[in-house]
């Protein structure tokens, strides 16, 4: 099967990046980016804000190439999934505590996560898993060495979480109390993916 292209800016430059479209059921479908095979320093600097001890030493990992959604799992895509033979485990369609069909889904465990992987897998005849820590940290760096794919700091124009926290020379921000759509808040990194923050 061709793999078609798109072409993004992303940050005033254009790239193209590569992705197949998954349909689940009429108009729901997952977008897959192609993450390139790289190496990167994986880990937090000592000197980096906010940083615990667990996310060092820094370390050079290699990564290769896989496909990863452009967005969170919606709410729409999860209830499509839940509704399909279980492999190993129910799903409950619908756990959100902040409903909309474009919102991520949310109140799933990892083991929820796997089984909506292995259904994907089965009912696709494509191999879907989760990120290791490994290739998600590479997939939300995107080849940025910064704290954040978007720079130095966060905002909550960036970002859904507490505006009332800041980080470096960050500003109080809004505390929105509620999940997003997903993509809504900021734009892609330069793998393509969104909402990685």
């Amino acid at each position: 099967m061709a793999t078609p292209t798109s072409r993004l800016i992303i940050r005033e430059q254009p790239i193209t990046v590569t992705f197949y479209r998954e349909p689940l059921a009429e108009g729901v479908e997952l977008k897959m980016m192609e993450i390139p095979a790289g190496a990167f320093d994986m880990g937090s600097p000592d000197d980096e804000e906010g940083r615990r001890d667990d996310e060092g030493p820094v370390h050079r990992v290699q990564v290769p190439r896989f496909f990863m959604g452009q967005y969170p799992v919606t709410q729409a895509q999860w209830r499509v999934v839940a509704g399909w033979d279980a492999v190993e485990r129910e799903l409950k369609p619908d756990s959100a505590n902040f409903k909309g069909a474009d919102r991520p889904v949310e109140n799933v465990s990892w083991h929820d996560a796997v089984e909506f992987c292995a259904r994907l897998a089965k009912h696709t005849r494509r191999d879907y898993r989760l990120p290791s820590e490994a290739e998600w940290e590479y997939a939300c760096r995107a080849g940025t060495t910064t704290p954040f794919y978007f720079g130095e700091t966060l905002t909550t124009d960036l970002a859904n979480y507490n505006g009332n926290s800041t980080y470096g020379d960050g500003v109080k921000g809004e505390y929105r109390q509620t999940t997003s759509p997903v993509g809504s808040l900021n734009a892609p990194n330069a793998f393509g993916l969104c909402d990685m923050h």
